[in-house]
């Protein structure tokens, strides 16, 4: 799935279907330096001020791996993933477990915070 039908439509403002397609939204935002989205799906409980974003690492790809819940019927979700970079000194590896949920905010989904998988 591209980007003109993956997270484009959601980085202009439409609303994610999924944990994971939010999870692949912002890492597309990590990818494309967007600190206003990635603030803004966050889970404002859990939200820093700022999102310092690192202009000599590049984002290169993402590998879900699983998922738990986060459809349409679901309250709550996550996701594991690997997201692969490069910066300055070499490959980086970024493996995480995250946690969303459906804000009250009209029923969007946000992140709310992540963790190392077991």
């Amino acid at each position: 799935m591209g980007y003109a039908s993956c997270c484009g439509p959601l980085h202009a403002g439409g609303a994610a279907p999924s944990a994971e397609r939010l999870m692949r939204s912002r890492f597309s935002a990590f990818a494309l330096g967007d600190a206003p989205y990635l603030l803004a799906t966050w889970d404002p409980e859990t939200r820093p001020d700022s999102v310092e974003l690192d202009a000599d690492t590049e984002w290169k790809r993402l590998f879900v791996e699983e998922t738990e819940a986060g459809g349409p019927f679901n309250a709550v979700g996550m996701v594991t993933f690997t997201a692969i970079a490069r910066g300055p000194e070499g490959r980086i590896e970024l493996r995480e477990r995250s946690r969303f949920r459906r804000s009250d905010a009209g029923g969007r989904w946000v992140y709310v915070d992540g963790e190392a998988p077991q």
